[in-house]
């Protein structure tokens, strides 16, 4: 009766099971897995929000396939502070990034065709590739002092069904950045192989320390087929606002045929309202606002993280440039699922095992450094109390 391509395991895992009852039993529980910045007590400008969905532009239907042209001159002004210059007819709105990315799957690869991804990176990929009869192949981030891009391990998963490269900048969940070298790596292999690349920049904003290695954004590669993504949910902390974009660039011939294509895509669904493209140029403004106070948050987190876990400590906090994560590295006397299961059964805490990530092996937790402070700290006082207490 149904599609193949919605054949995903419906059982739910240990660790669903046990917040569940956790939760029915009415007893608390300490979510550093929270990323929503709705509900992480910031003090985003309420009026200044509302006021920006009031637009009298609203009222009136003007359909373009790429969306409203004055939100996309606000986008093109995003990155001209990035040292881009772009023009409007670069970008195409998006309700979503997934919608983006259902977007440049349907027009980069024909069914079974291959997009190669980061690991670890987000699982999302994995049901829109399924939904878009695209087919992932992962290539490897590795850990030595930072996470760094296998150049390795790309060039194997290469294959005549090749069609895109993607980057996640910064990574989600690593915080790890793309580097100018790196890029060099990914433009000559896409070049090589005709091969587009695909950069998802939804965390671009929040780097917790400069570095003059790190690419400003991809949204100026001019020397391969480039699709550059990013939005209001995390640049303006407005996940419920739903509008995102795709920026496309690359070598002129290339890029005149990918964008009447993508057109005409757009122009089928027509999915972007005009409420909320109205809205967008001050609701991009007004990330001014938020950013500090995510940036505050992330680095007071970060470092009560280290002071809690210490310089003997059996946990291991691994470098994070930017985002809105941490990775742990732990003793791997047991799965990642069963240490999540006794935080949440034994202590009340919430995290993420490595392998919702696709950590290639065991011994990772991921938690968000999102949520406020105090709980934060408590949540994780308790996680490392019960991993250190098991490993003496």
């Amino acid at each position: 009766m149904f599609a193949q391509r919605t054949n995903w395991p419906l059982t739910p895992n240990r660790l669903s099971v046990a917040v569940a009852e956790r939760r029915s039993q009415g007893r608390p529980l300490l979510d550093l897995t929270e990323s929503n910045p709705t509900r992480c007590g910031f003090a985003p400008e309420a009026q200044e929000i509302l006021k920006a969905l009031a637009s009298e532009e609203a009222l009136r239907y003007e359909p373009d396939p790429r969306g409203l042209l004055a939100a996309r001159q606000a986008v093109a002004g995003y990155y001209a502070e990035r040292g881009v210059a772009l023009s409007p007819d670069q970008i195409f709105l998006t309700t979503s990034t997934s919608e983006a990315y259902s977007y440049l799957f349907r027009l980069l690869a024909d069914a079974d065709d291959q997009v190669h991804t980061p690991r670890p990176s987000y699982p999302l990929f994995d049901y829109l590739a399924t939904l878009n009869d695209v087919r992932l192949s992962a290539y490897a981030l590795r850990y030595a002092q930072g996470w760094q891009l296998d150049a390795a391990s790309l060039a194997a998963c290469l294959t005549s069904r090749s069609r895109a490269v993607l980057v996640v900048h910064p990574n989600n969940p690593t915080g790890s950045f793309v580097r100018r070298p790196e890029l060099d790596v990914l433009v000559e292999y896409c070049r090589a192989h005709g091969l587009a690349l695909l950069a998802d920049e939804v965390f671009a904003d929040y780097a917790l320390a400069p570095d003059a290695q790190r690419v400003a954004t991809h949204a100026g590669v001019s020397e391969v087929l480039t699709f550059t993504l990013s939005g209001l949910s995390k640049i303006s902390a407005l996940p419920q606002m739903k509008l995102a974009w795709i920026v496309a660039s690359g070598p002129p011939e290339v890029l005149s045929s990918a964008v009447k294509r993508l057109e005409i895509i757009a122009d089928t669904y027509l999915s972007v309202s005009i409420p909320m493209a109205a809205a967008l140029p001050r609701l991009l403004e007004l990330r001014g606002s938020l950013q500090p106070q995510i940036l505050a948050r992330l680095r007071q987190n970060l470092s009560q993280l280290d002071a809690i876990l210490g310089p003997r400590s059996p946990i291991t906090r691994l470098l994070v440039e930017g985002g809105w994560y941490a990775v742990l590295q732990i003793p791997s006397i047991r799965s990642d699922e069963a240490w999540c299961v006794e935080l949440v059964q034994g202590e009340g805490v919430l995290v993420h095992p490595g392998h919702f990530y696709d950590f290639p092996t065991e011994g990772y937790l991921v938690l968000s450094l999102l949520p406020p402070s105090d709980i934060f700290a408590e949540g994780v006082t308790r996680l490392a109390r019960t991993i250190e207490t098991q490993v003496s």
